[in-house]
C-alpha cells in the first residue's frame, strides 16, 4: 500500500532543478519509499524521526531524507525533506529541521 507523499518547499526547490532523466530516477526512489517506508535507515540523535534512503543518481550515491506522519508505526504520509549527495547532507538537514 503506497502512502500519500508530501514534499517540503526546500525539497521541491531542489527537485525542480533536476533534469528530466534525473527526475525520473528520483520519482522511482520516492515511489519505492512510499510503497515500503522501512527501506530507509532511521537516524539517531539530532535527526531522530528522519529516515534516509540511498540510491544512485548519475552513478553517484544520493540520499533521500523523509519522515513519516503521524508516526513511524502506522504512517499515513511520507514527508520528503531533502535530496542530495552525501557531502554536507546531514549538516544541511539539521539546519533545515
Amino acid at each position: 500500500m503506497a502512502l500519500a507523499v508530501v514534499a517540503t518547499p526546500s525539497f521541491a526547490r531542489i527537485a525542480k532543478k533536476l533534469h528530466a532523466r534525473e527526475k525520473k530516477v528520483l520519482d522511482q526512489a520516492v515511489k519505492s519509499v512510499a510503497d515500503d517506508p522501512a527501506l530507509g535507515e532511521e537516524k539517531k540523535g539530532d535527526l531522530s524521526g528522519v529516515f534516509v534512503y540511498k540510491f544512485k543518481l548519475n552513478q553517484q550515491e544520493t540520499l533521500l531524507a523523509y519522515s513519516l506522519k503521524p508516526d513511524k508505526h502506522s504512517p499515513d504520509e511520507v514527508v520528503l525533506l531533502a535530496v542530495g549527495p552525501h557531502e554536507n547532507f546531514y549538516a544541511q538537514l539539521k539546519r533545515s529541521s
